[in-house]
């Protein structure tokens, strides 16, 4: 069924991701959407995985849309960022009408705390409220060895009070255009405790390297081959490296300093069992404290260098 006919008048709905249109968590949504018959279903997300770029966007090249087959929706693989899928499925270029609500999801992985940064999803919806269009993203705790394909389709249906009464609010004109909401579903989603209204968390993803000397890819530590650049000919070549050097990334998750804000914050939360509803703008201001602290720096600083002009 193709819903993009003009004479439906069921309230729309675009879904994006960041693992890529055939992403099961991205499949999962759209059949449970599909399955209410309440929404008309658009799908604009990347043709391949693209997690953890973040808010980044295709700049200075074009992008490639092609249509694909996902039963109940309109849908096209981009070869471009979620925040990239997500303004050009509000461009009405691809869409004959912008749609209601923007969802992005479901991302296999949380995205709390400082993961939001990084959060490809996140930045998915938030690009849709940058535009001005309500926007949810949506994130299920998987856990290896624990979790499977279908508890995607129970996020999603955990997920659908939330948007239900969500896209009630739009249509009574009482949603605020100042936030859009982040939500993340237990691992135990079969089990959840309830949904808590819980802010974003210290919880800081840190990223450690270490240098790998396998055949992982390929080889071992490989030659710079035919790597050319404009200065290399101006180079000692006694100077220059003749091979690359193999990280690899080790990630570590680890609790923020400040423990006492844990009590309310969306990692808690989710660890406990609850699906966490963080509501998130896209102001970055620091915290009050810092704030009161360079009010009295930044004039001290300008006199300093006043005087030492003198």
């Amino acid at each position: 069924m193709d819903s993009s006919s003009s004479s439906d008048n069921r309230t729309t709905i675009m879904v994006t991701n960041d693992d890529g249109i055939d992403a099961p968590g991205l499949q999962a949504l759209v059949r449970v959407l599909v399955s209410t018959n309440l929404y008309r279903i658009f799908v604009c997300a990347p043709d391949s995985e693209k997690s953890a770029v973040s808010h980044c966007i295709t700049w200075k090249h074009g992008l490639y849309a092609k249509e694909v087959a996902i039963n109940g929706a309109k849908a096209y693989g981009v070869s471009g960022t979620p925040a990239d899928c997500t303004a050009l499925g509000l461009s009405k270029t691809l869409f004959p009408s912008v749609p209601d609500l923007v969802i992005s999801g479901v991302n296999k992985g949380n995205n709390c705390g400082h993961r939001i940064w990084y959060s490809g999803t996140v930045a998915g919806a938030r690009q849709a409220f940058l535009q001005g269009i309500p926007s949810i993203s949506i994130s299920y705790y998987w856990f290896r060895g624990m979790s499977s394909v279908n508890d995607f389709t129970l996020a999603a249906e955990a997920c659908l009070p939330i948007l239900s009464a969500f896209l009630v609010e739009i249509r009574k004109k009482n949603h605020l255009l100042n936030f859009f909401l982040n939500i993340n579903v237990p691992a135990n989603v079969l089990n959840h405790k309830g949904y808590k209204l819980a802010k974003q968390s210290k919880n800081i993803v840190s990223m450690k390297w270490e240098q790998d000397t396998s055949d992982a890819q390929g080889g071992k530590v490989l030659p710079l081959m035919d790597m050319e650049t404009e200065t290399n000919a101006s180079k000692d070549p006694a100077t220059v490296s003749q091979e690359k050097l193999h990280f690899k990334r080790r990630e570590r998750t680890q609790l923020g300093a400040r423990a006492t804000d844990t009590d309310s914050e969306d990692y808690g939360f989710l660890k406990e069992g609850y699906i966490t509803v963080t509501p998130l703008g896209a102001l970055t201001n620091a915290e009050t404290e810092c704030l009161e602290y360079f009010k009295d720096w930044l004039p001290a600083v300008v006199e300093s260098t006043s005087s030492s002009n003198l």
